[in-house]
């Protein structure tokens, strides 16, 4: 592999998702990744109905270019066996319980006497340590605990999550940031990363306004914006608009392509701070003017004008959409069938390659040579 950490070797004792989204990202970016499995391997190999080829899509989703090792890390050969490759490494992602990581030897101390300057992450749902370490954690559980589901959905309705694993992609995302910040620092040492401290990170300006004015986050109708008017997604003749118009400049241009110039003299409708204060009447003549037309003639008059708005699409037609393409979005698994979402880092004089998901314990006899017989 090629790219900005062509040379690092990662080690990845993980399963399902965060972890091995972790280091799939680092992979992408050249690293050597070694994926460290047991004899029935990660869990994700037989998740999901949808097979390409010999691989689960889900698991192919999250473990391209990366090499399979297979080791008992419980049994004193594959623990042997583990430490020469750690001696080697530069990073150890895991996404384990506490406990496991601990009982298994997947920490700094119980690794830095084979290797101080190696990097160890360990990515978990509560922390290594404190009161929840050893809590079961799903995404699903943290955005429950951290505020986000109750959040999130209409006002009245059920708490609702994300329509996609933000926790655990997030948390990868993170422990891939931690662990390259590490690696760029030059010194070993342990990355503690919870996906409970990830998701209350990201709620930044809303945990803000509560911890220093002590305002509760409130939902509104059609995924509105707490204090920018109007900024939601409306119903149109044909279709879901997402409309955003931060600022007053982009507002006039709105009203005179709309054809509603009253709106500029109306002080309900003409500034900012007036369309905040008078939501309802605001969002109601919008919702009435925005059925004339369908989403996608909105959109072909507004964005010229660099009016901030959007069809709300599938995810069938945001794959097949010419910016996807554009933007070499999707691609296909080398000396494959499999198509995924492509890597969104660009790095100039860098083209990303992308491989084919591992077999099972495909490269044990190339990675450990004679010690795995």
């Amino acid at each position: 592999m090629s790219g900005p950490l062509s040379g690092f070797r990662i080690l990845e004792v993980g399963h399902m998702l965060a972890g091995p989204y972790c280091g799939m990202l680092l992979a992408d970016l050249g690293a050597e990744v070694i994926k460290i499995e047991t004899g029935g391997g990660d869990i994700a190999r037989r998740l999901g109905k949808h097979r390409s080829g010999e691989h689960s899509v889900y698991f192919a989703s999250l473990n391209r270019s990366k090499l399979s090792v297979t080791l008992d890390l419980a049994d004193a050969a594959g623990r042997s066996a583990f430490l020469r490759l750690a001696a080697s490494a530069h990073g150890l992602i895991t996404n384990l319980r506490p406990r496991a990581i601990k009982k298994l030897g997947l920490t700094y101390d119980d690794l830095k006497a084979c290797n101080p300057r190696l990097v160890c992450v360990a990515l978990t749902g509560y922390g290594l340590e404190g009161p929840y370490a050893e809590r079961p954690a799903y995404d699903y559980v943290i955005q429950a605990a951290t505020g986000v589901m109750e959040m999130t959905g209409e006002p009245g309705a059920a708490p609702a999550k994300a329509g996609y694993s933000a926790v655990d992609n997030s948390a990868g995302i993170m422990a891939a940031l931690g662990l390259a910040a590490k690696l760029a620092e030059g010194k070993g040492g342990q990355l503690d990363v919870a996906m409970y401290d990830v998701m209350l990170s990201q709620l930044n300006y809303v945990a803000a306004a509560w911890l220093n004015a002590g305002e509760r986050p409130q939902r509104h109708a059609h995924s509105a914006h707490p204090f920018i008017v109007p900024a939601q997604v409306f119903p149109t003749r044909e279709g879901w608009l997402m409309l955003f118009i931060a600022h007053d400049d982009f507002w006039k241009a709105f009203c005179v392509e709309a054809g509603m110039p009253e709106w500029l003299r109306d002080a309900r409708f003409a500034t900012i701070e007036g369309r905040r204060e008078n939501r309802t009447p605001v969002i109601d003549a919008l919702s009435a003017l925005l059925k004339t037309d369908t989403a996608a003639g909105w959109v072909a008059r507004l964005a010229p004008r660099g009016i901030v708005a959007e069809e709300v699409e599938t995810l069938d037609h945001a794959l097949a959409s010419e910016l996807a393409a554009a933007r070499e979005m999707v691609v296909r698994l080398n000396g494959t069938e499999m198509r995924a979402i492509g890597n969104p880092i660009r790095s100039s004089g860098h083209q990303t390659e992308y491989g084919p998901p591992p077999r099972l314990g495909e490269h044990t006899g190339r990675v450990l040579g004679d010690s795995a017989k």
